[in-house]
């Protein structure tokens, strides 16, 4: 399911004409899904919304997962819901990578 800001990034990157994907697999054998990938730059954004421990092993297996990516090759960006919101998220994207 779809947050609120997920929803709001995805908007903002259709605005700005920017290809992505989302629910991007991190490696095989584990459920692990990137918010966003970018692959044009190799950059994946994880949306950190208000947690409510529906990922059974909390932070540590999101770390995992990103630290994950990171190997793999992915770039991974972390904003917060309130980033996204505020816009702050989508600005940086354009200072620093777009």
């Amino acid at each position: 399911m779809k947050s609120e800001a997920e929803i709001l990034f995805a908007k903002h990157l259709e605005e700005l004409g920017v290809r992505f994907e989302r629910e991007t697999p991190v490696c095989a054998g584990r459920k692990w899904r990137l918010d966003f990938t970018l692959a044009k730059w190799s950059v994946a954004v994880e949306i950190d919304g208000y947690f409510r421990g529906r990922h059974g092993a909390g932070w540590g297996a999101d770390n995992e997962k990103r630290n994950t990516a990171t190997m793999m090759g992915w770039r991974v960006l972390t904003f917060s819901t309130n980033e996204v919101k505020d816009g702050r998220a989508i600005a940086f994207l354009k200072e620093h990578v777009l």
